[in-house]
Formats: structure tokens, C-alpha cells, sequence
């Protein structure tokens, strides 16, 4: 193999330095994608956890610098970030943002692997890791919104120190571990955990669960960071009320990707099976699902029960959401009463759903499947129909009747958070370019793969000028001598077209092809 002469220097002469030393890594043994066209977000939805995982590294980093992990001053630094700290209340709301951003990644692609049959393919291990990882996420989110040490977090702290306090023999102990013995300690546990601990279990989980391959997208990395910026500078997260023990906690509810454990516990049934033992199964059934699924296929519609088990956990979780967020309006009763929520209600309507959602399911899946077998046989045997979907002017009408209601929505939303400050607004226009500058690398990738598929350019022809016409001369007087004649009664011999073969002629002369041609009239046979 011949070798390069040239010499990089500069900036190119680093760049390939400093691949060729990482290449020697165990970074370089995951094979890195980047796709020539566009490709269905959902395939690199763990690439897209990954990266908003190192934003939240980044931005949290930032935050340590001013943040006070003491139990008198936790909420006040927070407070002096916000509003005192240049782009402290833009890091501060790209963090809060990003974690909900990753919790929801997580769930979505843990559901996307599940529904596709991914973890068919000799990954159960990646699996395993993957849902362990989603619980580690979880409570990654958990600590972090608890640190501020506001109302709400409050709440929360509360609610993990009766959990713990309820798991059997070894309770006590967690809760001391993870809590300390009081509100004096906890700041301090909970700041280490969030930071520390729960980081490097994170980090050691996605080692293990990273493929080998990775689908790294640039237009969609740039769209999920310009959507957290839009979402912090249209929803603005407030600090909330600052905790004091002499004063009584208004009325609250944690986190979105909490409530649903939450609605159990306001049930007033035993902590430990509502707020541990019922999630605990939940996560080991998902654990042992590669195990339990013995379907040779990979598609959804060709594992029906595992299917239909999936929809229903779907919509289990939905629905204790809500109830989780739900609070009666009626002031007149009091706080505790209007937070307790009626058990024979809600585990009717539970264990209703576990029938009603997977059966439907599964009558769904078997009823697709064999109207998708008559088609196909319909296909072979009757005329060929393609299958399309035409909307009438009405649901047109309705449609962007609803696109403008959106759009109106987000201008009022932008309008308030402008109101609110320009710190808002500016989060809100940065989300917007660096959606823009996705969408515009997308189009020049297009582009590109497009130009790839063109046909070739058409070459010029030159137009030839048309020439005259040559008068046509006779085979026969061609052959013969001047001066000779043909022999009376045989009549002048016509003009022979030009497409008849000259072979034909020699034929009715008596004249072989090898003969020789200066023949006069005496040569000619008598009549």
C-alpha cells in the first residue's frame, strides 16, 4: 500500500489526531450512523435519551456552581439562580425541561423495543438493562426536583420516607440511608444521590445497554434540543412556595411520571402493595417478557397476547395518572379528604380494564389479521385495487380548522411567557432556530440523496442539414456498355426502386454474381 507524503497540520492535523487515540478506545468499538436520509425518529429514540442525558450533565454542572445544599439556604439559592444568576433561569429551565425529556424518551422507547420485538434478536440482556436503567431515570428525576426543597418537594420526600418506612425488616434502615434522620440531613443525601451515586449506576447501566451500533441523527438532535428550549420559554417552571414546617402545605401533586403511584397510595390501602409490591411486579413482568414471549415473529400484529399485555399496561398507567392528578374542587372539605380517593371505585375500574383492554386487543389484532388474509387472497384471484384514503372537503376544512387553533395557542403561550420576561421569549426564539436549522439539514440531506437517484443530464444533438436528392440511375443501364442496346421486343427496363437488392436484377439477367459484367448484346442468350 503506497503512503501519503502529505503532512495535516492545524485544526485537521488535531481532529485526526485525536481519532486515531480515541480509536484505540472502547468508544470507537460502537459503530456510529449517520444517516444519508431520513429515518423514523423512533429507531434512535435511545440516541436521542443519550443525548438529552448529556445535556442534563452539562446544565446540571453549570447549576452546582451556586446551588446550596443545606436545608436553610437549598430553596434560596435556587431562588438567587433564577433570578439573580446571568442565564442561571435559562439552565435552570433547560434542567428542569430535559429530565421530564428524558423520563418521557426513556418510557417511549422502552414501549417502541417492546411493540417491535427487538429484544427477540439475542438482546435480552440489552433489554434487562434497559428497563432497570428506566427505573434508575426515574428516580435520577425524583431526586433532583426534590433538592429545591419547596412545597412539593415536601410531598414527595414525605411520600418516599412512608414507602420505605413500610418495606419489611429492612425498612428502617433504607429509609435512615437514603433520608438520614431528618429534614436536616436529607438536602444533603438526596443532593449526593442526584449527582453522584445515581449518575455512575447510569453510566454503568448504558455501557451494558448500548448496541453496537448507533443511529446518530443531527436534524433530530437539534430538534429535540430546540423543543426543550420551547418548551421552557412558552412553560417557565416557577420555583413554587419554600417549605416551612410551621406552615401548613398547600395542595399539590409530584411529578407527571409519579402520580400514577400516587393515585394508589391515596387509596389509603397498605403502602408497601400500592406503593412498591404492585410496581415491583410490574417492572419484573417487563424484566422476564423476552423469557415469557415464545412468538417466532418480531411484528406486534403477529403476537397478540404479548401485544394486547402491553396495551393494557398502557392503559393502566394512563389511567392512574390521572387520578393521580386529580383532586376534588370542593373547598369546603377538608385538604385530607378531598386528597383520599375512593378505593371501591378505583380498583373496579382497574381490574374492569385489565378484560376490557386485553380482550379488545387481542379481538382487534385476530380481526386485522384475517381481514388482512381475505385482502391478500381477494389480491390474487379478483382485479387489482390499491387501497386510499380520501378525505372530503369537510374533514380538510376541520383539519386546518384545528392546525390554526394550535397556532393560535402557541402565539398566546409566547405572548405570555413574553410578558413574563424577556428571558422566556429568548429560550422560545433559540428553540425555534435550532428547529429551523434541523429542518433545513434535512432538506440539503434530501436534497443530496435526491441528486444521487437524478437521470443523467440529455447530451446535445446537432441538427445535420438536409442534402439534395441524387439522381437514381438503372441497375440494368449501369451494365451495360455505351453504344450497345437491348435486343427488340424486350421493353425498356424500369427505373428499380432503391430498396430492391442488386442480387435480384443479376438474377433475371442470367448473370451469376462471379460472371463478368462487360457483356454486349451478343453475348445475350436468343429468344
Amino acid at each position: 500500500m503506497a503512503a501519503s507524503l502529505e503532512r495535516r497540520t492545524g485544526a485537521v492535523g488535531f481532529f485526526y489526531w485525536l481519532w486515531d487515540g480515541v480509536d484505540r478506545t472502547i468508544f470507537t468499538a460502537i459503530k456510529f450512523s449517520f444517516p444519508a436520509r431520513f429515518v423514523s425518529p423512533f429507531g434512535f429514540l435511545g440516541m436521542l435519551t443519550f443525548t438529552v442525558f448529556i445535556i442534563l450533565g452539562v446544565s446540571g454542572a453549570l447549576l452546582m456552581f451556586y446551588y446550596q445544599p443545606m436545608l436553610d439556604r437549598a430553596w434560596d439559592s435556587v431562588q438567587f439562580i433564577n433570578d439573580e444568576v446571568p442565564f442561571g433561569f435559562h439552565i435552570r429551565n433547560i434542567h428542569y425541561h430535559g429530565s421530564n425529556a428524558m423520563v418521557l424518551l426513556a418510557v417511549l422507547h422502552m414501549y417502541y423495543q417492546y411493540f417491535s420485538g427487538r429484544y427477540k434478536i439475542r438482546n435480552e440482556v440489552l433489554w434487562m438493562t434497559g428497563v432497570i436503567l428506566g427505573v434508575v431515570t426515574i428516580l435520577e428525576a425524583f431526586t433532583g426536583y426534590d433538592v429545591i426543597f419547596s412545597e412539593r418537594a415536601e410531598l414527595a420526600i414525605s411520600i418516599a420516607a412512608s414507602l420505605t418506612t413500610s418495606i419489611p425488616v429492612a425498612g428502617p434502615t433504607i429509609r435512615d440511608a437514603a433520608l438520614g434522620s431528618g429534614f436536616s440531613d436529607f438536602v444533603l443525601r438526596f443532593y449526593a444521590q442526584h449527582v453522584f451515586l445515581l449518575p455512575i449506576v447510569m453510566l454503568g447501566l448504558m455501557a451494558v445497554h448500548f448496541p453496537r451500533f448507533l443511529v446518530f441523527d443531527v436534524p433530530m438532535v437539534m430538534a429535540i434540543g430546540g423543543a426543550i428550549l420551547i418548551t421552557g420559554g412558552v412553560f417557565p417552571i416557577d420555583m413554587g412556595f419554600k417549605f416551612e414546617p410551621t406552615v401548613p402545605p398547600g395542595v399539590t401533586v409530584p411529578e407527571w411520571y409519579l402520580t400514577g403511584i400516587y393515585a394508589f397510595m391515596r387509596t389509603q390501602y397498605d403502602k408497601f402493595v400500592t406503593g412498591l409490591l404492585w410496581p415491583l411486579l410490574f417492572i419484573i413482568s417487563l424484566v422476564l417478557i423476552p423469557f415469557i414471549d415464545r412468538y417466532k415473529k418480531f411484528s406486534w400484529r403477529d403476537r397478540p397476547i404479548i401485544t394486547a399485555f402491553g396495551i393494557t399496561s398502557l392503559a393502566q398507567i394512563m389511567v392512574t395518572t390521572y387520578w393521580g392528578f386529580y383532586i376534588s374542587p370542593d373547598v369546603s372539605v377538608p385538604l385530607v379528604e378531598r386528597l383520599v380517593i375512593d378505593p371501591i371505585f378505583f380498583y373496579s375500574t382497574m381490574i374492569l380494564m385489565v378484560p376490557l383492554g386485553f380482550g379488545f386487543t387481542y379481538m382487534m389484532i385476530k380481526l386485522a389479521n384475517e381481514a388482512e388474509r381475505k385482502s391478500k387472497l381477494a389480491k390474487n384471484t379478483g382485479p387489482k385495487k390499491v387501497a386510499t384514503i380520501n378525505l372530503s372537503e369537510k374533514w380538510i376544512n376541520w383539519l386546518l380548522v384545528a392546525l390554526l387553533a394550535f397556532q393560535v395557542f402557541l402565539n398566546i403561550a409566547a405572548y405570555n411567557a413574553a410578558l413574563i420576561g424577556m428571558k422566556n421569549i429568548s429560550l422560545f426564539f433559540i428553540g425555534i432556530i435550532l428547529l429551523v436549522f434541523a429542518a433545513f439539514f434535512h432538506i440539503y440531506r434530501y436534497a443530496l440523496s435526491q441528486e444521487k437517484n437524478a437521470p443523467p443530464a440529455p447530451v446535445p444533438v446537432q441538427e445535420e442539414k438536409p442534402k439534395l436528392a441524387e439522381p437514381k440511375v438503372s441497375v440494368e443501364q449501369s451494365k451495360l456498355p455505351e453504344g450497345d442496346s437491348l435486343p427488340e421486343g424486350k421493353p425498356e427496363p424500369k427505373e428499380l426502386a432503391p430498396e430492391v437488392p442488386t442480387s435480384k436484377t443479376q438474377a433475371d439477367l442470367g448473370v451469376g454474381a462471379n460472371n463478368n459484367l462487360n457483356l454486349g448484346s451478343g453475348d445475350l442468350p436468343k429468344p
